[in-house]
């Protein structure tokens, strides 16, 4: 464990009856992270947040923070605070006497501190002035805002958000992106922020914790979970991505593979990617290839291999355009990320060359099988 390290999950399992919700987890979070943890519906992730905030209790691991384990705490001794995603809001009391909630309940000032440190926080987060009114007269941001002064008030060592911006219209939760974020930033507040967007996981975090039906897939910064996912799952999920069966044809020097994709005739290269161990001749793969990196074009120019293909369908996206195609001898669709407005060519039905360089395909082994019923 590293000196900066506020919080800590070892080996943590948790199950509900006979379904396994959380499968061995262990990552740890610095002193004024933004640490996101991301995952589809159902992989574990509200769970493991209610664990380290102490709603639930693991089945073996430990919950440490600040190298000390809290599972002999419950949830109100633990200087923590979260937020939801309804919020949780006292709809018969003002504003400013729902962000004093909480220190009144824990006895954290006298009357007049605390009036004065809510006004205070509700001013932190742009609702200065809006005190005496009532949650149900605000909007669904200015409520979120309400939420994140009753927590930020407690002073919490570690500020805990359960999907805080889902309520919102989509505007508005870019919005609150950033707010989100400038907030953390000024604060310093170590924050553990749950979702199943990767937009908001890739815009706003430090560490990203990718989690995939109970287990981890990959702890890691933005940048590094985009460019260099551990598993096929975690390249899929994150961002839009061609996810392709194919064999190995050919194991080549440095880590390149030559693959007979499914259906397709020829074959195309690839590179291992960095996790996997080395594979033989007819050893099945996935293949990924991001939809920015396929190429496509009337006809095959350049250095690479090409497939045949048709058009299905294309989109305008604003700075990119996406065009659906299927390669010929396949049902799997393939998508295409191009820059600007399509050519006028590039209509459905169009017969087309679709590509990628060999460096732009990532090979893994064929993904485990799911484990069972999922539980958020």
């Amino acid at each position: 464990m590293s000196s900066d390290t506020l919080v800590e999950l070892v080996g943590v399992t948790k199950r509900f009856g006979k379904t396994l919700a959380v499968d061995n987890v262990s990552f740890a979070v610095e002193r004024g992270e933004f640490c996101t943890l991301l995952g589809p519906s159902g992989c574990g992730k509200t769970t493991l947040l209610r664990m380290i905030a102490g709603f639930e209790f693991p089945d073996a691991g430990d919950v440490r923070i600040a190298g000390q384990s809290c599972l002999d705490q419950p949830a109100h001794r633990r200087n923590l605070a979260m937020v939801f995603q309804g919020y949780a809001l006292f709809p018969h009391r003002t504003v400013l006497q729902n962000v004093m909630f909480g220190l009144r309940m824990r006895k954290m000032g006298s009357p007049t501190d605390i009036a004065a440190w809510a006004t205070s926080a509700l001013g932190m987060v742009g609702l200065q002035g809006l005190g005496e009114r009532r949650p149900q007269e605000l909007s669904g941001g200015q409520q979120q805002r309400v939420a994140l002064a009753r927590a930020l008030v407690l002073k919490p060592e570690v500020l805990l958000l359960d999907e805080p911006l889902g309520a919102l219209d989509l505007k508005l939760r870019k919005a609150m992106r950033y707010e989100l974020k400038r907030l953390q930033h000024t604060t310093g507040i170590t924050t553990i922020y749950v979702t199943h967007d990767q937009d908001e996981a890739m815009s706003m975090s430090d560490k990203v914790v990718v989690l995939n039906q109970g287990s981890l897939e990959q702890v890691d910064r933005p940048e590094s979970i985009y460019r260099t996912p551990h598993s096929a799952f975690v390249g899929d999920f994150i961002g839009e991505s061609n996810l392709l069966p194919a064999t190995v044809t050919e194991a080549l020097p440095a880590g390149r593979l030559r693959l007979s994709l499914d259906g397709l005739k020829g074959t195309a290269g690839a590179r291992l990617s960095g996790t996997e161990s080395p594979m033989r001749p007819g050893d099945p793969v996935n293949l990924l290839v991001r939809a920015e990196h396929v190429r496509v074009a009337i006809d095959p120019v350049g250095e690479g291999d090409w497939f045949a293909g048709e058009v299905i369908e294309r989109s305008f996206l604003g700075a990119t355009s996406r065009l659906y195609m299927r390669a010929e001898g396949s049902d799997r669709i393939v998508i295409a990320d191009l820059a600007g407005t399509l050519a006028p060519w590039a209509r459905p039905a169009a017969r087309v060359h679709l590509g990628w360089a060999d460096d732009d395909g990532l090979a893994y082994r064929p993904d485990k099988p799911p484990m069972g019923d999922p539980v958020s």
